[in-house]
């Protein structure tokens, strides 16, 4: 699939809608697992000193998300975020493969919440299995979810 998206290196001025995007109630609620950080600088030095690999994804010059990677329990891990407006579109999935195809430490892993099919079909269809689940606190609903774990070896 073809979307028309690019990923490019992360610039200075994508933090602030990368924090904006997260802050969409509607998108935060499915992903369940949004930003804790109090605003847009806190989450740009976050950002900052967190990443592996960060790429913006882009659409007609506009940045729609990112895909990036980081370390977790010294693990890396991959996350991904696209604007509502432009979901069921195949974007994340094409911006993901792509990621993948550059970012090529393996094992990978990723999470998603279990009612999050958007989000588990991008990443089964990007090759990664499921390896486990577990009840997490989503900051984003306020409660406990079904977090389920995957791997990509």
């Amino acid at each position: 699939m073809t979307t028309g998206m690019q990923l490019r290196d992360v610039v200075e001025s994508d933090y602030p809608i990368y924090f904006d995007l997260q802050r969409d109630e509607v998108a935060s609620r499915m992903a369940a697992f949004g930003t804790k950080d109090a605003d847009a600088q806190a989450f740009a030095a976050r950002w900052k000193n967190g990443g592996l690999l960060q790429k913006a994804i882009v659409e007609q010059g506009n940045v729609i998300g990112y895909v990036a990677s980081f370390l977790y329990e010294g693990k890396p891990q991959v996350t991904y975020w696209v604007a509502r407006s432009h979901w069921g579109r195949g974007i994340a999935t094409e911006a993901l493969a792509q990621f993948l195809r550059v970012f090529t430490v393996r094992p990978i892993y990723a999470s998603a919440a279990k009612d999050n099919a958007g989000s588990l079909s991008v990443l089964q269809k990007c090759g990664f299995a499921i390896s486990g689940s577990a009840p997490a606190f989503a900051n984003a609903r306020g409660e406990d979810v079904e977090e389920v774990f995957l791997r990509l070896d």
